[in-house]
């Protein structure tokens, strides 16, 4: 399989690229802000959800890095950021405009309660897969039982 590469410029691209990185997981410690030049990146381990609808027992993941720019802020609640060994799992990137622009918040919303807020002048996602693929046994399971 060749390795993922998405831009996502408005709310229904980011809704693809969410799909992508849902069950992805990451530490705090994989996570850099560069104020100055407002870009947000987290390195990531993604779960292949394009892979994992086959009759196949094992799975995939891959390392890959989720780049937001033009980030003006960057708030979290609910983890302690000073932990950077704890594993995050990101369950889906929502975008709350802020009124008739394209300014906004960008949530990664995470387990448990997590969540990373950035508030954007506009949508400017980046996802790319950085590394090769690993088998894992472990789907996620979202069921409510």
């Amino acid at each position: 399989m060749t390795d993922l590469k998405l831009l996502s410029l408005d709310n229904d691209d980011l809704t693809i690229l969410s799909a992508h990185m849902q069950d992805a997981v990451f530490k705090p410690g994989d996570v850099d802000y560069t104020p100055r030049a407002g870009i947000f990146s987290v390195a990531v381990n993604r779960f292949v959800w394009e892979k994992a609808k086959r009759k196949d027992k094992s799975f995939e993941r891959r390392r890959a890095v989720l780049t937001i720019k033009r980030v003006q802020a960057v708030r979290s609640i609910g983890f302690d950021r000073t932990d950077k060994e704890q594993v995050l799992n990101l369950l889906a990137l929502n975008f709350n405009q802020k009124g008739e622009g394209p300014d906004g918040t960008l949530e990664l919303v995470c387990a448990a309660g997590a969540t990373i807020a950035l508030d954007i002048e506009c949508i400017e996602v980046q996802l790319a897969d950085v590394g090769g693929a690993w088998e894992t046994t472990s789907r996620p399971n979202h069921s409510d039982a």
